[in-house]
């Protein structure tokens, strides 16, 4: 078993939002449809949306965001409320404990503002059921008193758009999930795009870079803008010692290597998690519990940590039986395919 825990905090590639990244990336978030880069679709339909709400003179309908953490779903919201003139109001779904809590998030907007729930398919059932007639009526149904003299208020809000984000749609209940009229899902980005964001936040920050030095940040950044950001900014701190401070191609790569961040955006905790798989059960299938046991990681986080991006490359399966290394994977690890147990190629059938 590996002695040593997965470092979770600390990890250069985790999509989690850290300290680090809460002090960098207020001034290198876009504040607008144009300075956005990639989601094009989105933006595109977005942008329709938001033009047609203002010719009418109407709020934007009740928005619903989607895709994997790191993306820019937050960074999206602050944008819709920018190019409809108004404000924003951030919170997320854990920190809504009760009712009361809620009401006075929905009481407090002005017209036309945006209220921004982020992990929204973590909210509570009670503060969920108060939101259905805010976002259908514009209203709060508040009990008051207990027993037989309990009575029903109805208190009229300001008119305004609540915009959800999460991680996991498919938990989130179906009443809600109707009530939002729009729905984007956010998909990861393209190499040639997350160069573009490289290239526009070493220039916010005053770094120099060249196309391919910004080409190989973003090629191990697992498609998420975040990881790039976070990249960028090690590998300044490597330029700056041995390059001048100028960021190229050559320097981007020595100091990805020194970060153990391949060429595929795999870190050592990546490999060590697929290693286990292969050295202590041929390759799998393994169980979720088991797999968590060896590595000394708990079950959750391996599954929405770890293993979304290395299924995404084709390095991980989930079988009916459990986890399996693909072929793939052995190639990339340079450790002899030999058939395993199950005798895989990459072709199980996820479930």
């Amino acid at each position: 078993m590996f002695e040593e825990e997965f470092d979770l905090e600390n990890r250069i590639v985790s999509t989690s939002y850290t300290s680090e990244d809460a002090e960098t990336d207020t001034g290198l978030r876009p504040k607008t449809l144009s300075e956005y880069i990639g989601q094009e679709k989105a933006k595109e339909n977005l942008s329709v949306f938001i033009n047609a709400a203002k010719l009418r003179g109407e709020t934007l309908d009740h928005v619903l965001l989607y895709g994997p953490p790191g993306l820019g779903k937050t960074t999206l919201s602050s944008i819709i409320a920018t190019e409809m003139g108004v404000n924003i109001r951030i919170t997320s779904g854990p920190a809504i404990e009760k009712s009361g809590d809620l009401a006075a998030l929905l009481t407090n907007l002005s017209e036309g503002d945006v209220l921004f729930i982020d992990e929204i398919h973590r909210l509570n059932r009670a503060v969920e059921e108060i939101l259905y007639p805010a976002m259908e009526d514009y209203s709060l149904d508040i009990i008051i008193g207990k027993g037989p003299a309990a009575r029903s208020v109805r208190i009229p809000l300001a008119k305004f758009t609540l915009i959800g984000a999460t991680t996991r749609a498919g938990q989130l209940s179906t009443p809600l999930r109707d009530r939002f009229g729009v729905t984007f899902k956010l998909e990861l980005y393209t190499p040639e795009e997350l160069a573009l964001i490289v290239t526009r936040s070493a220039g916010i920050l005053g770094i120099e870079i060249d196309r391919d030095g910004a080409l190989e940040i973003a090629s191990r950044s697992r498609g998420t803008p975040r990881i790039a950001n976070r990249l960028l900014r090690r590998v300044r701190d490597f330029a700056q010692i041995d390059n001048e401070g100028r960021i190229t191609e050559r320097i981007a790569s020595y100091a990805l290597k020194k970060l153990e961040i391949d060429e595929l955006g795999l870190d050592n905790t990546d490999r060590r998690m697929l290693e286990a798989i292969i050295k202590y059960y041929g390759g799998g299938p393994v169980g979720l519990e088991t797999l968590a046991a060896t590595v000394g990681e708990e079950a959750v986080t391996l599954e929405d940590v770890y293993e979304p991006y290395l299924m995404q490359i084709g390095y991980l399966s989930r079988t009916p039986r459990g986890r399996c290394v693909t072929r793939a994977a052995y190639e990339h690890l340079g450790i002899p395919y030999s058939g395993g147990k199950n005798d895989i190629d990459g072709q199980e059938t996820l479930f």
